[in-house]
């Protein structure tokens, strides 16, 4: 696409590298060029209107235009626009949170570590896990086991925990120690007539046979999403984690949810533990913490997790880990008022019914020609495209079909996100039912037009 030299578009092509973007086709294509935001809403530098269907990076949870947000940013950086926690030093807005954070926890936790994405913090509990074992003297207890489909991050240790495989490709990822099980999707990855509870018993026993196959000595941790976000929108089947979870204790394996994108209200209740009965030992977080207002991220850890790291620390004589902005005190003050706001509009009950509304929705269309499978909980959904429902393919090439049904919704004014044939739906907590409304008549224009196109 052609751009005057001096637009932003031309500009950005010219300067700028994306994040999850080919770079050959940015040189050709360029991108929308947002200017401001307006609730569910947001407006790019030629006037057009969107409705953020993804609440950005399934973050946004107040929407782009809370006002108290931006005051509660601008009282703390006149006061201390900045603080780091290095060397006995603290804040009080980092005090706060730590304490609020604590106090939301869903099973007892003990303490908050603070960075600044979630891709730090998950690469930092690695980190921290190592140093654990070495502390308890298990110098052998180093590996970890993750999920194919899971996402986790993007650092080198975070993109290995991520079990999709162009997080990996050329990357010469994952590194050693991390080992991937199979993905809790039902739909996809079950035998003919298996139900969810044998799928999930399948997956159970598959794990144990790996932590067998590894040596249960050798393995330290599981982490998980209540539910996978960036794989799919894959929602666990009936009993899957109750029996993940028996096999995790049977052989002392430490639990890490990582509520990145489930935390704060997104599956109706404030974590996904809580949806799902998670009782784990470690708790990641970003995202909806501050509305994505801000960059901040968390960890909290229970006492079983801190004790040794604590005793190895006071050993050493120091932690040797952290990130200079890691508690900043703008983006601490940011999280605490977005979590009173969430609080106080009690937007974990809104997101809970409008998100059935939302699921309603989309399951009115499961007969629809592309549509293989409906599936969500609480304000996050996705829809599975296929051109054959029986033996649930899409595509010759995967993504071909979703990338088609994602363009024509930006094109009709609402901004989606398509993880290969698998269309994202996570608005806003504020999103209302007359703007889910929009989304899915919105979803239904594109694929009966998709529908035509492809024959």
């Amino acid at each position: 696409m052609a751009y005057s030299p001096n637009s932003p578009e031309a500009r950005d092509i010219a300067y700028h590298m994306h994040s999850y973007t080919d770079a050959r086709r940015h040189e050709e294509t360029g991108s929308i060029v947002l200017e401001r935001g307006d609730g569910v809403h947001v407006v790019d530098i030629h006037g057009n209107r969107y409705i953020e269907a993804m609440a950005g990076l399934w973050s946004v949870a107040l929407g782009f235009s809370e006002q108290r947000l931006a005051d509660a940013a601008a009282r703390q950086m006149a006061k201390l626009p900045f603080a780091h926690t290095f060397s006995y030093k603290s804040n009080g807005p980092v005090i706060d949170l730590a304490e609020k954070l604590i106090g939301l926890a869903p099973v007892p936790m003990s303490k908050v570590f603070f960075t600044n994405s979630g891709s730090e913090a998950n690469d930092t509990i690695l980190k921290l896990l190592w140093y654990r074992s070495n502390a308890m003297g298990q110098p052998q207890r180093k590996k970890i086991i993750s999920r194919m489909r899971g996402y986790h991050g993007v650092t080198i240790a975070s993109a290995s925990l991520t079990g999709l495989v162009n997080n990996h490709r050329s990357f010469d990822l994952p590194i050693a120690g991390v080992l991937h099980t199979g993905s809790p999707h039902h739909w996809k990855d079950a035998g003919p007539d298996e139900t969810e509870e044998a799928f999930a018993t399948r997956r159970a026993d598959e794990l144990e046979a790996m932590i067998l196959a590894e040596g249960p000595e050798t393995i330290m941790a599981f982490i998980g999403e209540p539910v996978m976000g960036a794989g799919g929108v894959v929602v666990p089947p009936a009993t899957y984690w109750e029996k993940i979870q028996a096999v995790l204790a049977k052989y002392d394996i430490l639990l890490i949810a990582d509520e990145v994108i489930c935390g704060f209200g997104r599956t109706g209740n404030m974590f996904g533990s809580q949806t799902y009965d998670l009782r784990p030992d470690i708790m990641t977080m970003s995202k909806q913490l501050s509305s994505s207002y801000m960059p901040i991220s968390a960890f909290m850890i229970n006492e079983k997790v801190y004790e040794p790291i604590a005793d190895e620390s006071h050993k050493i004589g120091v932690l040797g880990h952290g990130f200079t902005a890691a508690g900043h005190p703008v983006a601490a003050a940011v999280a605490l008022e977005n979590l009173k706001i969430i609080e106080e509009r009690d937007l974990v009950a809104h997101a809970r019914e409008v998100g059935a509304h939302l699921l309603g929705r989309l399951k009115a269309l499961e007969s629809h020609s592309l549509i293989g499978e409906v599936r969500g909980v609480g304000l996050i959904a996705a829809v599975e495209l296929v051109t054959d429902k029986a033996a649930k393919t899409a595509l010759e090439t995967p993504g071909a079909l979703g990338g088609m049904v994602n363009t024509g919704m930006q094109t009709r004014g609402v901004i989606t996100r398509n993880m290969l044939d698998a269309i994202a739906f996570c608005p806003p907590l504020i999103v209302s039912e007359k703007e889910v409304d929009q989304i899915v008549d919105t979803l239904e224009a594109t694929l009966d037009d998709t529908a035509a196109k492809i024959g």
